[in-house]
């Protein structure tokens, strides 16, 4: 017997990672960007382990990496100033940047609860 999973919706993300010497080409997952248009949903998640970091990066500013985390989540709640789409605000996040919290590459799926699939990539994919 199948169980009734309720309404699916499409939904893309990408794990942000703090790649503190771009040249090392080493980096740590530090949180997850998910959206979903048909669920009206963006929304990111992050966690810094910060012995991972300094072993990787003793001089690493990690307020900054935190500073950088937050500003991601503030675009996703449209703390931005600017008045655009969830889908535009996904688009920007996500494009590819040479900063230290940079996006990896754009995935996709299926879920009937976007934030408890959000909360699952960042259990499964950052720690």
């Amino acid at each position: 017997m199948s169980e009734d999973r309720g309404e699916r919706h499409g939904f893309q993300y990408v794990v942000l990672r703090c790649v503190p010497r771009v040249d090392r080409e080493e980096f740590v997952n530090v949180g997850v960007l998910l959206y979903s248009q048909s669920a009206d949903f963006l929304c990111a998640g992050s966690r810094l382990d910060a012995d991972r970091l300094r072993a990787l990066a003793p001089d690493l500013d990690l307020d900054a990496v935190r500073s950088a985390l937050a500003a991601v989540e503030a675009v996703c709640r449209g703390e931005s100033g600017a008045d655009i789409s969830l889908g535009q605000r996904f688009g920007w996040l996500a494009a590819p940047r040479s900063t230290v919290v940079q996006p990896g590459p754009i995935h996709g799926g299926l879920t009937d609860d976007p934030a408890r699939q959000l909360q699952h990539l960042l259990d499964t994919l950052v720690g």
